[in-house]
């Protein structure tokens, strides 16, 4: 089926200039969504979902009320609702296996959503930025041909991505929005910002750097968070990375650290994750005896 917009069939593009050439609309309403304050979101009823994640869940969840996301440079952050249902999933990518990971973005909507209730799937990108490599809006284009190629009919109602999310500040390009949350109850998407990334933020962000793949984090029918097993293996650089200061790690070419909002912010996130690695380096052995093959921790 085909991905829409206003109810008119979205064909393939070579570019996101000519997704809004075709239909303007959808960056009148990015401007929009841009012009907005991010809006700092309270830890109560809050699930985060960190890179390489996702989690749905409905209106009937008694512990989650928002999904949010944010740290959001060339990574996009997708929103796939269903109307009828409230059936709401947010995931947050990296263009690490875009093609794979779609579809279980969207089979978290649907597999939530009675077939024979009324409603329709409403898809919201928000993320990237004019990046000097162009890498986010190759992630733009392949998540776009992603949910062509899906059988279900979904509408896109945000497209806050690439060309529209750049500002350009101290003659640096960097992106508007970081950060979106998405009211489970409501439906409603808006940038946001967050004080608390968790719960387990430096296990689950060892499971991302470890090299595994997109992963739901959310049992709603158990409300609890889950973290699945995972491997890592010896890591030289790892040691190397635990010893540098803020300013080399700013410096690396291989992250869009430049670009966080602030700069510095990029450091405060990163140092917290040091004591898993350290534990990690120190304990390789033991981590890769007692972490694959195991139960998820909740």
């Amino acid at each position: 089926m085909p991905l829409l917009t206003q109810n008119k069939r979205i064909e393939r593009v070579n570019s996101t200039a000519e997704l809004f050439s075709k239909h303007p609309h959808l960056k009148e309403s990015a401007q929009q969504f841009v012009s907005r304050s991010p809006e700092a979101v309270d830890t109560k009823q809050l699930l985060y979902v960190q890179q390489r994640e996702f989690a749905a869940t409905t209106p009937a969840d008694n512990s989650v009320s928002i999904l949010g996301s944010d740290d959001a440079t060339t990574c996009h952050l997708v929103v796939l609702r269903h109307t009828g249902s409230g059936a709401t999933c947010l995931a947050h990518c990296d263009g690490s296996s875009t093609r794979t990971e779609v579809p279980l973005i969207v089979n978290a909507v649907t597999s939530r959503s009675n077939p024979a209730k009324e409603g329709r799937l409403e898809l919201h990108l928000v993320g990237g930025f004019d990046d000097d490599r162009s890498t986010s809006h190759s992630l733009s284009l392949s998540i776009l041909a992603a949910f062509q190629k899906q059988k279900e009919e979904i509408h896109l109602e945000t497209c806050c991505i690439t060309d529209v999310n750049d500002v350009i500040r101290d003659g640096i390009h960097r992106p508007v929005v970081y950060g979106i949350g998405v009211n489970v109850k409501t439906g409603q998407v808006f940038p946001a910002s967050f004080t608390c990334r968790g719960p387990a933020e430096e296990l689950r962000s060892a499971r991302t750097f470890s090299g595994a793949q997109m992963v739901e984090v959310y049992d709603s029918s158990r409300e609890l968070v889950k973290i699945d097993p995972c491997r890592w293996t010896p890591n030289n650089d790892m040691a190397f990375w635990l010893s540098q200061d803020d300013e080399t790690i700013l410096q690396n070419p291989l992250t869009s650290s430049i670009t966080s909002n602030p700069p510095s912010s990029f450091c405060w996130i990163t140092r917290p994750q040091t004591g898993c690695f350290q534990a990690v380096s120190r304990n390789c052995t033991a981590a890769l005896r007692t972490a694959a093959g195991r139960e998820p921790k909740r």
